[in-house]
């Protein structure tokens, strides 16, 4: 560990420059795109009286996709321009990622020593380099801001004030339909207060959308909500989803019962392993788990997706630190930085034009099995023992209220 104040400032400020001129020379930039959708969406939607899911930008064939109240919670673009659209987006994308890096990382630090504000300012640069982290910024993406508000009901389980827990999953799987599996999860792990209000929430918002939006709402539900087409091509090699390797294999066959076979035995084995981390008091690792099952399921899963994957990264960094075996410290650190180094590489792309390949096969789809083996090899950990009395004091307010 860098020894002085002076030293780790710049340490930090070089890696800074490292990431920053990585980013600034790597192909790859996105031009804000999909905050371009947002914003051509919502503002004919208000100020021309169009269709939200009938828009798409001028000269693509891409639109709206998400749920109505991801509409409805964007209207505000409508009345701002567009460079400053770009700032605000910008702004929230990198007041979730402190969110997100702060309760991650702080626990590693206070739990190994490191000065707090130094252990955040690399984790901050790693995720900075992290391709799915890059591209969410670059295309102007909501990932970070969803995984913030999903984390948080994670902070609040982990923390005695589980009562409000669920809000944030709530509000994530109404603005876009993926984090509705951590509903899933809540209940598996045996957090039934807040699988209600996480559902509630949802159900609120999507009440409320259908107040405001009835048009919009009833074309989602009735037709947008299950056309792929919308999103884009299945066997596209940005699609990093069990899907999108199925349909690589093949491009002119969809095989929807290959694929529905593969995500039971996935649903299936994130199942056992999150029901493990509830007997463990592990919610972080649970959390994790969820996030890996998402982006592996979801019928599309862009590289931006990923984001969902960050983590479990930071979770495994932390149990090979926290390792006593030197052996398996050495292990359990390779394999995280491995995948590190791999979602930073964009190294899916050389078999853009040959995913079909043997070699395509396994490295046109790397993001995949990075996840993938995440999923299966994740070490859980045991709660510590502010989490047991956290749950005791839940346990205990649940049974008072009974009596």
């Amino acid at each position: 560990m860098v020894k002085t104040p002076r030293a780790r400032l710049l340490c930090v400020l070089a890696l800074a420059t490292a990431v920053g001129l990585f980013i600034a020379l790597i192909p790859g930039h996105r031009g804000w795109f999909d905050v371009l959708v947002y914003y051509g969406t919502v503002n004919d939607w208000v100020h021309e009286g169009g269709g939200v899911y009938d828009y798409l930008v001028p000269g693509t064939h891409y639109g709206f996709t998400y749920p109505p109240f991801a509409a409805v919670a964007m209207v505000p673009m409508s009345m701002l321009g567009w460079h400053t659209v770009i700032a605000v987006n910008a702004a929230l994308t990198a007041a979730a990622c402190a969110l997100v890096l702060y309760w991650l990382v702080d626990p590693i630090a206070r739990e190994h020593g490191w000065p707090r504000l130094f252990a955040f300012g690399v984790a901050a640069c790693l995720l900075a380099a992290l391709q799915p982290a890059r591209d969410t910024v670059s295309f102007g993406q909501v990932n970070l801001v969803l995984v913030a508000l999903v984390l948080a009901d994670a902070r609040l389980l982990t923390s005695g004030r589980s009562r409000w827990a669920g809000i944030g999953t709530g509000l994530a799987a109404a603005i876009k339909l993926t984090p509705a599996i951590f509903i899933l999860y809540l209940l598996l792990a045996g957090r039934r207060r807040a699988a209600a209000v996480a559902s509630a929430t949802a159900t609120a918002a999507t009440l409320l959308a259908a107040l405001v939006a009835p048009g919009p709402s009833w074309t989602f539900w009735t037709s947008a909500f299950g056309d792929t087409a919308r999103i884009g091509d299945l066997f596209y090699i940005s699609n990093q989803s069990l899907r999108g390797v199925i349909a690589r294999l093949d491009p002119e066959t969809s095989h929807p019962v290959y694929w529905l076979l593969v995500v039971g035995c996935v649903l299936a084995l994130w199942a056992w392993r999150v029901r493990r981390a509830a007997r463990q008091g592990d919610v972080w690792g649970g959390f994790a788990l969820t996030g890996l099952a998402a982006c592996l399921v979801s019928p599309v899963t862009w590289v931006h997706h990923l984001v969902w994957v960050v983590p479990a990264l930071v979770l495994l960094t932390g149990a090979g630190l926290r390792e006593a075996e030197p052996r398996c410290r050495r292990r359990l650190l390779w394999w995280a930085g491995t995948a590190y180094v791999v979602l930073c590489s964009s190294v899916v792309w050389l078999w853009a034009n040959r995913s079909g390949d043997p070699d395509g096969f396994v490295g046109g789809s790397a993001y995949v099995w990075i996840t993938l083996g995440l999923l299966v090899f994740l070490p859980l950990r045991a709660a510590t023992p502010t989490v047991h009395r956290a749950a005791a004091q839940e346990s205990i307010t649940v049974l008072a209220a009974r009596s």
